[in-house]
């Protein structure tokens, strides 16, 4: 164990929930946005999450939730962690940290050394912060895309403590995303599926023993 967490998103099934719970992840994401393939209704986000309850930090990741959704989905899954994967403004992420009184990580997309720009204005508001690959303009989803960005762009930015690395990860290339970027926590989606939403067991399994075994 070399104490890098490890966050397995777009879990939709209990058969690829147990899998990666299995394989040792520290947190699973359940993702509630109708445009994603990972999308999960309410119930079945309640019901994966209760699977999980105890045995890895549940993550709800949402995208520019209003109040009403918040308040629907924190009923339904109980998570341990709310995940913002939208444009929320940082007082938005402190609206939504106080009403639903739960922690919140805010994800930002990364493209070009400006984007870190944004750190500071986060790092007060949100509990966590993650490091996504910027989506492209015309691209449907905020993340989850299959694309890194330049992991150099980091080198001499002070990063938050508990920052967390995403963004095209998968088990072959994740040992050099913790070498070149010393994170502490990444996340992975697409690189662990067989297609899009579909996770793969084998992959997860791997995902996790290629951070482990570092």
């Amino acid at each position: 164990m070399n104490g890098v967490r490890v966050k397995i998103c777009g879990l939709s099934t209990e058969d690829t929930l147990d899998a990666a719970l299995e394989a040792g992840a520290d947190l699973v994401g359940f993702v509630h946005f109708r445009e994603s393939p990972r999308h999960v209704a309410p119930e079945r986000a309640a019901a994966l999450a209760a699977r999980a309850r105890g045995r890895a930090e549940r993550v709800l990741l949402l995208v520019d939730p209003d109040d009403a959704l918040l308040d629907a989905l924190v009923e339904a899954a109980d998570p341990d962690l709310i995940q913002l994967h939208g444009r929320e403004t940082p007082e938005r992420v402190a609206a939504v940290r106080a009403r639903s009184r739960r922690p919140v990580m805010k994800a930002l997309g990364i493209a070009v050394r400006d984007d870190l720009a944004g750190l500071a204005a986060y790092e007060g508001v949100a509990d966590r912060i993650l490091l996504d690959a910027k989506a492209p303009p015309d691209a449907a989803l905020p993340g989850g895309n299959g694309r890194a960005f330049d992991w150099a762009l980091l080198a001499g930015t002070r990063l938050p403590e508990g920052w967390m690395l995403s963004g095209g990860l998968d088990p072959a290339s994740v040992g050099a995303a913790l070498a070149r970027t010393g994170a502490r926590a990444v996340d992975v989606s697409s690189g662990v599926e067989s297609g899009p939403g579909v996770k793969d067991p084998e992959r997860i399994a791997a995902f996790v023993k290629a951070v482990r075994g570092r």
